[in-house]
């Protein structure tokens, strides 16, 4: 498969075989004046590694993405929050068009659940959360095997769950929000500096606010996993899983909530772990 993940700071790509092992790969930075340009950079990047990966004879059947939402359905259209030249983009008949290839487009939160569940730290469970926390924070839901889309595909957007009821200003128009609160941009807006510099006390209170946001939802659907990535939530390491955990114990009291867990994810550092989702969302299609 060739697999494409696209953030809002970096686009990456990959081929990747059905053992989840990755044969090729390659990045940039997500740029492009307007939405042509940036869509320009994307199919510069996956014919680059295109290339790479078959070089030796491996065939590349099918393409799937994992993108920043919201998104129609199926990537009919992507209006990332952290893409301003993307509102309302034909990402799936482009991205067809562009490369020949059976295209899959989903959240790249959502990918990361495919990926985990048939790669990483969720495999073998049936019901779970995966969830990311870097520049933004997304999310998606594994009920009884199966990931939740909703009705426009987008379930599982935790990062919208709320918070701090009166706090930070979201780019979504609501208050208090985990991404608002938490994600690489927020902390780069709160300390003046990246996300990578933030002292301890932001990285406990990030841990404590997604191990609040994580209890909610062990309780709105009986999940006793959470699995986190992203370059904050693990480049915080210990101090961030450490409040995550002891503040998921303190708000998840019902007994059926109680002992939940939230990890790291298992795919993989860096780029490895959006790659291997949006291989998922190939295989799934």
């Amino acid at each position: 498969m060739l697999a494409l993940d696209i953030g809002g700071t970096k686009l990456a790509a990959a081929v990747v075989d059905a053992d989840g092992t990755v044969l090729a790969s390659g990045r940039c930075p997500t740029v492009g004046a307007n939405g042509a340009e940036l869509f320009a950079t994307v199919v510069d990047l996956l014919g680059r590694v295109r290339a790479e990966g078959t070089a030796d004879g491996e065939d590349v059947t099918a393409l799937g993405v994992g993108c920043g939402g919201p998104m129609e359905l199926g990537g009919r259209t992507v209006s990332p929050l952290n893409i301003t030249q993307w509102r309302g983009f034909p990402l799936l008949e482009r991205l067809e068009i562009a490369t020949g290839l059976p295209t899959r487009v989903d959240n790249d939160a959502k990918a990361l659940a495919l990926g985990e569940g048939r790669w990483g730290a969720a495999s073998g469970v049936r019901d779970y959360l995966a969830m990311v926390v870097s520049t933004g924070v997304g999310g998606g839901i594994v009920l009884g095997g199966v990931l939740l889309d909703g009705a426009a595909g987008n379930a599982g957007h935790i990062g919208h769950v709320v918070v701090e009821p009166t706090g930070r200003l979201c780019a979504c128009g609501s208050r208090g929000c985990l991404e608002a609160e938490v994600s690489g941009t927020a902390i780069r807006a709160i300390t003046g500096r990246p996300a990578a510099e933030a002292p301890l006390e932001v990285r406990v209170r990030t841990g404590r606010l997604v191990g609040r946001a994580v209890a909610s939802v062990c309780h709105l659907l009986d999940l006793r996993l959470a699995v986190v990535a992203g370059s904050v939530a693990l480049g915080f390491g210990d101090d961030f899983m450490e409040a995550a955990r002891d503040e998921l114990d303190r708000c998840a009291r019902l007994e059926f909530a109680r002992g939940a867990r939230i990890v790291p994810a298992g795919c993989g550092a860096g780029d490895i772990g959006p790659l291997l989702g949006a291989a998922a969302v190939a295989l799934r299609g």
